[in-house]
């Protein structure tokens, strides 16, 4: 069921290359939006919490909610946990209190076990809550009526062991290789590091994984593995997967000081500017998108036709509360296409990128 009387968004694929690098969106505090492409319908507040603007996804994530919220000529606000779970929690109690709980907030935790929290401070103030990537397995949002609407995510396993794949075709299927995870504790992680244990159980014993790391989602981190794996692993290390691409990018830049890069291929996940023109110059094998306007725009697009009356949440399916978004594996073959592609965000058709539920693995 989609909601009415939203507009189309003019951000595309094109505008998230663009601005994928830097984005600061709203900053770390509120700002009425020039411009409203409609008159105001209600006095609610707009936030997405995230971890930090200086992560290319995190910033384009944060810009497609400022995209939604001047649609509706909305204050928006945006939320950095600087990857500590007290602040974010913190931040968002100021926050609803400030609203008198006319708040609809689009959350990425910083842990899993932060989004209980968060969920139920959201009901208790009556405002409305969507997830992303992170949340216990048995938090439900039809069991939090109509306060939490939904949970958002990817489906990381295969989405990590078809990219996996991608970097053992790069070094010729037979080698080995070193990973960097992303906070253990995270869903995410724990997915992409399962897909990549899957491609190398397929691949005969042909790839040996060297050593496994975690760098936080951190490229600084990844950089610091990276250099310490070029000493350790001299010569061994036929390629790197990393669990995002700011990690990736930083074992780039580890093996571009070492006069490595294009020689041992990278892999990442996001989808960000800096690894898809990583992928034109032959140093990233591939990474996978995943829509940061979309996740960080219809996040906020969907609580609010909740919140407004245009959609009655709780009659809506399952899979409309809880989903897996479109992912897209970009390429030395498809990156031209993935560059010139992509329709604008339409934020009447709340689910016409839904690929599927959320599927529980443990």
């Amino acid at each position: 069921m989609s909601s009415k009387g939203f507009l189309s968004s003019p951000t595309n694929r094109r505008s998230f290359l663009k601005h994928s690098v830097g984005v600061a969106a709203a900053g770390t505090f509120g700002f009425k939006l020039a411009s409203p492409a409609i008159a105001k319908e209600t006095t609610w507040t707009l936030a997405n919490s995230l971890r930090s603007l200086a992560n290319p996804y995190h910033a384009t994530f944060s810009k497609g909610g400022a995209d939604f919220a001047k649609t509706i000529d909305a204050q928006y606000v945006t939320l950095v946990t600087e990857g500590n779970s007290e602040k974010g929690i913190s931040d968002i109690k100021a926050l609803l209190q400030r609203t008198g709980g006319k708040l609809i907030l689009n959350v990425d935790p910083n842990d899993s076990p932060d989004a209980r929290v968060i969920v139920n401070e959201v009901q208790k103030a009556g405002g409305y809550v969507v997830t992303q990537w992170n949340k216990p397995d048995d938090l439900h949002p039809w069991d939090h009526n109509p306060s939490y609407v939904a949970h958002m995510s990817f489906d990381g396993v295969p989405a990590a062991k078809a990219l996996a794949l991608q970097l053992f075709k790069a070094f010729g299927g037979e080698g080995g290789v070193v990973a960097i995870g992303g906070i253990l504790s995270n869903v995410p992680a724990i997915e992409r590091k399962a897909g990549l244990d899957q491609a190398i159980a397929e691949s005969g014993g042909k790839v040996k994984l060297l050593d496994f790391q975690a760098a936080d989602w951190n490229g600084q981190k990844a950089f610091d593995v990276t250099q310490a794996w070029l000493t350790r692993f001299q010569g061994q290390i036929n390629g790197i997967f990393a669990a995002n691409d700011d990690m990736g990018l930083g074992a780039l830049e580890a093996l571009r000081q070492a006069g490595l890069a294009g020689k041992v291929p990278v892999v990442g996940l996001d989808g960000i500017a800096g690894a898809v023109k990583a992928v034109e110059a032959g140093e990233f094998a591939a990474t996978v998108a995943w829509d940061p306007l979309w996740t960080g725009g219809m996040g906020l697009a969907i609580p609010y036709a909740a919140a407004t009356g245009k959609i009655d949440i709780a009659k809506e399916p399952k899979e409309h509360r809880e989903f897996y978004g479109t992912s897209i594996m970009v390429t030395k073959d498809t990156v031209a296409a993935f560059k010139s592609g992509g329709a604008a965000l339409d934020f009447n058709n709340l689910w016409s990128k839904v690929t599927g539920p959320i599927q529980y693995r443990g």
